[in-house]
């Protein structure tokens, strides 16, 4: 029988089957609404019936699938003015139409031809569509087995089982990078309670992870931003106290891309830093575009949004006014956010030696236990949490300002509101290596243990609110 013959007859044979399944599918629709924001554009391969895609609120969502009868139902049961059902075989065509979502959910055990059809699925790529991969954990193999014999489980013809390594490997070997690989689901029932804590918790952890039943990978298509030309650069100086850095500043920046535009942001200072700010920038004659503001609120990151809101260029850049973390390391962050090698960059101070007074011990303690948590938090390796020197695409942060939002305003300095919400985009942060230096002038804006105690709260709502009990689960999970 082939995979076409087998699926017509499991769209008129599995109803008492999927019923029984009914939880653990809402529990695959609880997790990719998470990473898949609503009214993105979604291509699923495999569709079915197309619970999936309906569930996922597509401004665009197009099902494909080999069974006639699968996609009958589909149109009959789902089919509407966002959503579209055609039959196709993955092996032999992509589709050529980008989308922002592509979904293989539980596919890639009846590909029989792998390599290919993760091939052709780039037809549909753009630089920041996300490739969302589902496939059962083979620990889980002689389960299925027994399942099939009491008829929880309807019959399945001969499939692969691949490891979530075997899965990375065929995703690289084919232009994607892995952004993120978990197990999902140790309890695919509904029980309140217990199946949160398995499944919320547990599964989230060492060891237990392994239980999982499902595979979960993210992946990102290695393609160029799609920019015209040379990109123009908005680099944004919160400066609190900082006059005596306002003219290095202005010679120190470099130029990026066709159009470098600095944006001064003064924040309720005690000193002269305004009226530096404002002598500074009327007497300028060098090649940047030059803006400055008063924050309307306090707190770093009130300082950024302001700035981020007046900038013009593509590619929005922070600076911090101390000069610590040199702006002669600024190309290195453009090159890669043009480049595509990262599509957040994010400074580094840890890796080379920092001159002796750049960073007390206490606080060199502390970046590294942020670094370790976020890195546990969010599921992507960096090792500097809290750097001042970061840079991201505009297009970016205008979607990560709306993905935060469900998260409140619980972040004053704006390191971790750019992190968690990068994260929750599946954005590929990287770390790029700066030379921590001593201050030239002043002294530094932290307070070690007022502000360390902030942080250390901000690291346990990122448990709460993104590793452990995320808000768009919806109780799903």
């Amino acid at each position: 029988m082939s995979f076409r013959d087998h699926f017509d007859w499991v769209a008129e044979n599995d109803a008492g089957p999927r019923k029984v399944q009914r939880t653990f599918h809402r529990q695959v629709q609880g997790l990719l609404r998470y990473h898949i924001p609503k009214d993105s554009s979604v291509l699923e391969w495999g569709c079915g019936r197309g619970e999936l895609l309906e569930a996922l609120q597509p401004s665009r969502g197009l099902g494909v699938d080999l069974s006639p009868k699968m996609l009958e139902r589909a149109e009959r049961e789902r089919s509407g003015k966002t959503l579209e059902f055609r039959e196709g075989d993955l092996h032999e065509e992509g589709v050529d139409e980008k989308f922002d979502a592509i979904v293989l959910d539980y596919l890639p055990g009846y590909l029989q031809d792998i390599h290919a059809c993760i091939a052709n699925l780039r037809k549909s790529c753009h630089a920041r569509t996300r490739l969302y991969v589902l496939s059962l954990n083979h620990v889980y193999r002689p389960l299925l087995a027994i399942g099939k014999l009491l008829g929880l489980v309807v019959k399945q013809p001969e499939s692969n089982w691949l490891s979530k390594t075997d899965l990375c490997n065929i995703l690289e070997l084919n232009g994607f990078e892995i952004l993120t690989r978990t197990t999902e689901q140790i309890y695919p029932f509904q029980i309140p309670l217990l199946t949160g804590f398995f499944n919320r918790f547990l599964a989230r952890l060492p060891f237990f992870r392994i239980f999982g039943l499902s595979n979960f990978i993210v992946a990102r298509p290695l393609v160029k931003p799609e920019l015209d030309g040379e990109i123009s650069c908005s680099v944004v100086v919160p400066a609190r106290n900082e006059s005596g850095n306002v003219r290095a500043a202005l010679e120190r920046i470099p130029v990026l891309g066709r159009q470098t535009e600095i944006i001064f942001v003064e924040g309720n200072s005690t000193d002269d830093t305004w009226d530096v700010i404002q002598k500074e920038c009327a007497d300028y004659e060098g090649p940047h575009k030059l803006k400055m503001l008063q924050q309307p609120g306090k707190g770093k990151w009130d300082a950024e949004i302001a700035g981020f809101e007046v900038a013009e260029g593509d590619v929005l850049v922070i600076q911090d006014a101390d000069l610590t973390a040199p702006p002669e390391d600024l190309p290195k962050f453009y090159e890669a956010v043009k480049e595509g090698r990262a599509e957040f960059a994010n400074g580094c101070r840890l890796v080379y030696p920092m001159e002796s007074e750049a960073m007390r011990f206490l606080n060199l303690l502390g970046n590294k236990f942020f670094a370790v948590a976020l890195s546990f938090v969010l599921g992507q390796d960096f090792k500097d949490s809290l750097c001042g020197t970061k840079m991201m695409l505009r297009s970016d942060y205008l979607r990560l300002l709306e993905r935060i939002r469900v998260l409140g305003d619980f972040d004053p300095f704006g390191d971790f509101n750019l992190l968690f919400g990068s994260a929750m985009l599946d954005l590929k942060i990287r770390d790029v290596l700066v030379r921590y230096r001593d201050r030239a002038y002043g002294d530094t804006n932290i307070s070690r243990f007022r502000h360390g105690w902030i942080l250390l709260k901000m690291t346990f709502f990122g448990l709460r609110k993104i590793k452990f009990f995320p808000p768009h689960y919806k109780g799903s999970l």
